[in-house]
C-alpha cells in the first residue's frame, strides 16, 4: 500500500509518530529519522496492520517499507 499524507506525532503513552491522508491516520512503525518528524509530507510504502494491541491500540499500524519525503515538508 503506499498513501500520501502528513507526519504528526501523538503524547499518550510516552508518545508515538502517526500518519495520516487527512482520511485516515496510522500509527507509524519504521523509518528514519528524516520521516519521523512532526510535519513531514511523506509518500510511504508499507503494510497495513488493523488488529495491532498496545499503544494506540484501536488505530491501524503502518509498517514502513520504504518512503520518499516530499517538497514543502515541515
Amino acid at each position: 500500500m503506499r498513501i500520501k499524507g502528513k507526519v504528526e506525532r501523538s503524547d499518550l503513552e510516552g508518545g508515538y509518530f502517526t500518519f495520516s491522508d487527512g482520511k485516515e491516520t496510522y500509527k507509524l512503525e519504521g523509518g528514519g529519522k528524516d520521516l519521523l518528524a512532526v510535519g513531514v509530507a511523506a509518500e510511504v510504502e508499507g503494510k497495513v496492520k488493523k488488529d495491532g494491541m498496545g499503544i494506540g491500540f484501536g488505530m491501524p499500524v503502518l509498517k514502513v517499507k520504504s518512503y520518499k519525503i516530499l517538497a514543502g515538508s515541515n
